[in-house]
């Protein structure tokens, strides 16, 4: 179980502490939605966790066959739906991965970044689009 504890502090912004570690965040609400724009959305945060997720669980797996993965980038595009009602429709992640790796190998990769807890988590109407480009 892990605790954050979040602090509304007006003007659309909250404040999230990560209790473990004491690293705080902040959000703000979107221009589109009466916000200022000044910092990650909520709906932000789940695209970001998103791409982080599936790079941390390739790099356990890289780390557990001695692969480096050092470098790799991932983007990450949120699109909102407003219909019928305002929510994630769809989240595009695209990998650019250096290194050269045989074919058996960037499928493991590729299936472990499937298996992380966000992608098994978010709900089957988010359109979740992953591409993988291997730069080696």
């Amino acid at each position: 179980m892990v605790e954050i504890k979040l602090n509304y502090l007006g003007e659309l912004r909250v404040e999230a502490a990560h209790q473990p570690s004491g690293i705080k965040l902040m959000t703000d609400a979107p221009v589109d939605n009466h916000g200022k724009g000044q910092s990650f959305s909520p709906t932000d945060l789940v695209a970001a966790s998103l791409g982080a997720c599936m790079a941390t669980i390739m790099g356990i797996v890289a780390e557990r066959h001695q692969l480096d993965l050092k470098g790799m980038q991932i983007t990450v595009r949120k699109h909102m739906a407003q219909k019928p009602v305002r929510r994630i429709g769809k989240l595009e992640v695209e990998f650019s991965i250096p290194g050269n790796f045989d074919e058996k190998t960037r499928k493991l990769l590729e299936n472990a970044a499937h298996t992380c807890p966000v992608h098994e988590s978010l709900h089957p109407d988010v359109e979740q689009q992953i591409s993988f480009h291997w730069l080696g």
